[in-house]
């Protein structure tokens, strides 16, 4: 059996994986799913929300496991997974990126949506507020970039349940190095319909960076909601 760690992306809290756990916990495996600082039903403050205390706490969560794990990242989860993973790579045997971001060293998430053409619909549309140092995504334009293909019941709970992301975390490079997270092999599930980081770039950070297997679910952004039993399947395949 196979312990899986799934970290969620910005805005969302482990509610996210509601449809996933059970679908994994049916087959025997072991899910664990951290909510980040400040996300979900963490009350951490916005200064303790940065892409080192995000890792720190995945971290955390590796180390009360009983076994290296399956680390899944989505979204912005595929930063934090990479630098949680640096800091304790014997605590992983294999990182999956479920259409995140996916960084070498010294990338920030910043830079890989900016690093692909026509590639960024996030960014354009951002709520920022710089008092309180966060942003949230405009009214309207989440249900659209994030659950095109969900039911109005799925879309409705889960833009009732986000909350707005700390700037600090999105220009923080990681740090990785090959014998820490370099060295551990790495698995891309890919989302085609994906309006958030669209196809266009999640293969073109592929080709910077490898992965082995590709897989591709004909989906939006959140699958784990979408396409709950064709994503678990993919997972229980990688474990």
């Amino acid at each position: 059996m196979t312990t899986f760690v799934l970290v969620h992306g910005a805005w969302h809290g482990a509610w996210c994986w509601r449809e996933i756990v059970p679908l994994l916990e049916a087959e025997r495996h072991t899910v664990l799913t951290p909510d980040l600082p400040g996300h979900g039903d963490d009350d951490a403050p916005v200064s303790a929300m940065t892409l080192e205390s995000y890792a720190l706490r995945v971290q955390a969560t590796l180390e009360t496991a009983a076994e290296p794990v399956v680390l899944v990242g989505h979204s912005m989860g595929g930063m934090v997974v990479t630098q949680a993973a640096e800091y304790a790579p014997e605590r992983v045997k294999r990182l999956v990126y479920l259409t995140a971001f996916l960084p070498g060293d010294g990338q920030s998430l910043v830079e890989l949506a900016d690093s692909f053409d026509g590639a960024d619909n996030v960014q354009t549309n951002l709520v920022v507020d710089e008092g309180t140092g966060t942003c949230v995504v405009a009214d309207g334009a989440a249900a659209w970039l994030f659950y095109g293909e969900c039911t109005s019941e799925s879309t409705a709970w889960a833009l009732s349940l986000l909350r707005p992301e700390a700037l600090a975390a999105f220009p923080t490079p990681v740090r990785v190095s090959d014998d820490g997270a370099g060295a551990i092999p790495r698995a891309y599930i890919e989302c085609a319909r994906d309006h958030a980081i669209t196809h266009g770039l999640q293969r073109h950070m592929q080709r910077r960076l490898p992965c082995d297997p590709v897989v591709t679910i004909d989906t939006d952004h959140s699958p784990f909601l979408s396409r709950p039993r064709e994503l678990a399947d993919h997972l229980l395949a990688l474990a």
